[in-house]
């Protein structure tokens, strides 16, 4: 006998279907992580990425439940860590710290010799962790005292002085180009595969200037290893306080780095809200605010979709200003 399914059936057999896929579903978003999670860090050992990594990574681990591991992948101006990263399956367990401007050079910048496969579509970017202003400063013995004085040495004898940076396009890279474009002025960078290098080499009197973040020489001030020529923030910064600014040397810059945390594309959407629930209480929590400040860093959540249109403006920003 042949028996009949009647569309009754069908509906009530789809509907345990699908009722049983949400609860699939909703089991492992609730189960997430089941296993330690991987964050690579573009950078090496030691740099501003490495340390706001580091401190975001021991305070998540007590929330998720699990151990968060650092993987610094440093070189290619963070594009090893970051190709890696976009490379990786999208099941949440392989995050990245990812910079803004520093990233949009490798895929932007035609003049290195062709543009890299990835793009800020290659990631699920989560959530901004810290923003961290650029500065320069020099050894306390430099003949250098402000801005003006670097930037007048660089009209007499263009191309010549000499900056440390991190790689093609990094943020303290794309400040300098920025800085010569609205000044007239051309400089000489040296790229090395990070801050603390650069700092060896500008003591060592290798380097003339050393470019970096707030947070990677805040306390290397405090101990006089280096003095401030000018912080490129809109005010002065609570962290070196007696720094001067650009701004009040008469030179309207304003660079920073964001430092935040992203996944690889095609990220499940309830892995996502997961992370970024997690991410989220991780940093808004006073202790991590706190130990931030104390390492000189200024926590600033912006997540999900508004992470993302942050990144495309400051993407398109990039683009023009460097004109790629």
């Amino acid at each position: 006998m042949i028996s009949t399914i009647s569309r009754r059936d069908v509906l009530i057999t789809t509907g345990v279907a699908a009722l049983s896929l949400l609860g699939h579903r909703s089991g492992f978003a609730q189960q997430f992580p089941a296993r330690g999670i991987l964050v690579i860090v573009p950078y090496a050992a030691g740099g501003g990425s490495d340390v706001s990594a580091r401190l975001l990574a021991r305070d998540l681990e007590p929330i998720l439940g699990q151990p968060v591991t650092i993987e610094n992948r440093a070189g290619g101006g963070g594009w090893i860590g970051w190709g890696s990263l976009a490379a990786s399956k999208p099941d949440g367990y392989t995050l990245g710290y990812i910079n803004a401007p520093s990233m949009f050079a490798g895929y932007l910048d035609r003049s290195q010799g062709g543009a890299r496969k990835e793009s800020l579509a290659s990631f699920t970017p989560l959530i901004n962790h810290v923003v961290d202003p650029n500065l320069w400063a020099v050894r306390p013995d430099s003949k250098f005292k402000t801005v003006k004085d670097v930037l007048d040495e660089a009209k007499r004898r263009p191309g010549t002085i000499t900056l440390n940076g991190g790689g093609h396009g990094t943020d303290d890279h794309v400040a300098v180009l920025g800085i010569s474009a609205n000044t007239g002025t051309s400089f000489q960078m040296v790229h090395f595969r990070g801050t603390p290098e650069g700092k060896t080499q500008v003591l060592a009197g290798n380097i003339e200037v050393l470019a970096c973040n707030v947070s990677e020489v805040a306390e290397d001030i405090k101990a006089g290893q280096f003095r401030v020529l000018g912080v490129m923030s809109a005010a002065r910064s609570p962290f070196i306080p007696d720094a001067p600014t650009f701004r009040e040397q008469g030179f309207d810059e304003v660079w920073s780095v964001s430092r935040g945390i992203a996944a690889p594309a095609g990220l499940p959407k309830d892995v996502e809200a997961t992370l970024i629930g997690h991410l989220e209480k991780a940093i808004s929590s006073k202790e991590h605010k706190a130990k931030a400040e104390a390492l000189a860093l200024d926590p600033q959540i912006i997540k999900g979709e508004d992470y993302r249109n942050f990144l495309k403006d400051n993407e398109q920003a990039t683009k023009k200003l460097m004109g790629w």
